[in-house]
């Protein structure tokens, strides 16, 4: 996992007055084609970012949770090009995002530090798209271990994690199960471990 070092960009935010807004689980933040007025940060709860299809099923773009900000290029444009939804109840910390890009534009400091927040957020995608692209819950479990130091998250994130790596959370209870009882035995560490560094000289 990359160690996230303080950023003068959040740093710089600080200084702008900001307002807290609470959300109701499928409470709408902004929709596809509205102005871009405000800059949202997630301080607590998950918000989708979505791309809405003719048929109605929904392209989720980002998964925002704690700490993140949501639709980071929004800043750079007129109008939101694709819409916001509190899949829990969540709080956001929100600007003005006049404010904001003024801020990206006359502040190197806060600028280089946003380009830096910009830049692990690709890193970030990038590897989900790699998980997303693996065929089975094992191999997109072990990717996922590997971006986060082999450390699993708290008991009451699994559904989160399952929803990370676009499996069931069942299918990731039976794996988790099946890594359970494999560790159980004499040497199951030992060979879970030669059977992904098999996978990955694949």
């Amino acid at each position: 996992m990359i160690k996230i070092m303080p950023n003068d960009f959040f740093c710089r935010l600080e200084d702008i007055p900001c307002r807290r807004v609470a959300l109701a689980r499928g409470a709408l933040v902004f929709q596809r084609g509205d102005r871009v007025r405000d800059f949202y940060r997630v301080l607590d709860g998950e918000v989708h970012l979505l791309r809405r299809q003719p048929d109605g099923a929904a392209f989720i773009l980002q998964r925002a949770h704690a700490g993140d900000v949501l639709a980071e290029a929004s800043v750079g444009t007129p109008v939101f090009h694709c819409g916001a939804e509190a899949v829990t109840r969540a709080q956001l910390a929100v600007w003005p995002a006049a404010r904001v890009r003024r801020l990206i534009e006359t502040d190197q400091g806060a600028a280089a530090g946003y380009s830096r927040h910009l830049a692990r957020q690709l890193r970030a995608a990038r590897m989900r798209a790699e998980i997303l692209s693996l065929r089975r819950v094992a191999e997109r479990l072990d990717a996922w271990l590997a971006w986060h130091d082999g450390v699993l998250p708290e008991t009451g994130q699994m559904a989160a994690l399952a929803r990370d790596l676009n499996v069931s959370a069942e299918a990731l209870y039976r794996e988790m199960a099946r890594r359970r009882k494999r560790q159980a035995r004499p040497g199951g560490q030992r060979k879970r471990h030669e059977e992904t560094a098999m996978r990955k000289q694949a």
